[in-house]
């Protein structure tokens, strides 16, 4: 299991189309991807459980991947939402 944290930067947090683009990333992958925020996880390979997180720009989440390509998943999903998802 390897995790990491990633602050969200995009100026409109996680909604609908940023959140497609992370799943979008997310699942390409076998292993499980899921991500904590304030307390609860999300799947981040469901765009629901995504949006359900309410995360807004300048939020904290931290990815966690576990699974036979963790360290490939986890680098892709942060570098994703470095990268401003698309936005």
């Amino acid at each position: 299991m390897v995790s990491q944290k990633v602050v969200v930067k995009n100026p409109t947090g996680l909604h609908l189309r940023p959140a497609g683009e992370l799943c979008k990333e997310a699942v390409k992958y076998q292993s499980s991807i899921t991500f904590a925020f304030k307390g609860g996880t999300a799947n981040a390979k469901s765009v629901l459980s995504v949006l359900g997180a309410c995360i807004k720009s300048g939020d904290t989440i931290e990815f966690v991947c576990e699974g036979e390509d963790e360290k490939e998943a986890l680098k892709a999903v942060v570098e994703a939402v470095e990268s401003g998802l698309g936005e």
